[in-house]
């Protein structure tokens, strides 16, 4: 690759950064190119589609426990997300898991419920995925992913005649792009979203403490052998340990809620 289409693409990214850069609530810089109300209608038709696609709970029980629990993170929101006409609904589907999308949709999955098993733990992934929406970690991987293709389409286009040679450098080039750039993202958005999701649950009257045992009980419930480099989530273990780390504060919001008594009662 000459050194003019080198400074052409570094030219092109870092004005691109420049216009779109961001700040996450942890103080992190994000790259940000849509406009959050298109994300917004995306979360949206996503969460529309899946309500046709996927019956709901039928438990009533259920249902209430675990709008309570999101009602509680959801009441210590900032104000430009607490101010939201939120939407939760129960899944009925034997997945462990959960999400929140863009537009202020919130689903659970019955089958969360064998694992995450009290309300603190629910509150651990509820408070996660609400993190990753107070983050706009959507905005920010679709920005990412935009961005590394325009670079690798404008690359492609100035490096010459086609050849196989040049066809599978920039095959590879993508594959680096893919596990240098893209995949770590993920994962510093999901270790971003339980250090915000730590501090929603404390706030919410929660116990912090449980989001450790709720990656215990992921853990015995199941184990990727993906390796970590390769994986969009961080391992059990590195969860467990980041968590730990960042635990000193929420155990002190909540010790402080539970001497008021104002802790949460869900369930």
């Amino acid at each position: 690759m000459t050194s003019k289409l080198l400074r052409m693409l570094t030219i092109g990214l870092v004005s691109t950064a420049l216009v779109a850069c961001s700040t996450s609530p942890t103080g992190r810089k994000q790259l940000v190119l849509m406009p959050d109300s298109q994300l917004n209608e995306m979360g949206v038709a996503s969460f529309s589609e899946m309500k046709s696609s996927t019956p709901a709970s039928s438990s009533t029980k259920a249902t209430q426990n675990v709008q309570c629990v999101a009602d509680r993170i959801i009441a210590v929101l900032p104000d430009e997300y607490r101010n939201q006409a939120w939407e939760v609904v129960l899944f009925n589907d034997e997945q462990v898991n959960a999400f929140a999308l863009p537009g202020y949709k919130i689903g659970v999955y019955t089958g969360l419920l064998d694992v995450a098993q009290n309300q603190s733990q629910l509150a651990a992934v509820i408070g996660h995925e609400v993190g990753h929406v107070m983050a706009r970690h959507g905005n920010e991987r679709v920005s990412t992913q935009l961005a590394t293709n325009q670079a690798l389409a404008i690359g492609y286009q100035l490096s010459g005649e086609d050849s196989a040679t040049k066809a599978a450098i920039f095959q590879g080039l993508g594959i680096g792009a893919q596990v240098g750039i893209i995949l770590p993202f993920s994962r510093i958005h999901e270790s971003e979203a339980d250090v915000i999701g730590l501090d929603l649950m404390a706030k919410a009257g929660f116990n912090p403490e449980e989001s450790i045992k709720l990656w215990q009980n992921m853990a015995k419930n199941g184990s990727s052998t993906t390796p970590e480099f390769l994986s969009t989530h961080p391992s059990h273990d590195t969860r467990m340990k980041d968590l730990n780390a960042a635990m000193a504060t929420p155990k002190q919001v909540y010790a402080s809620l539970k001497s008021a008594n104002k802790v949460a009662n869900c369930y």
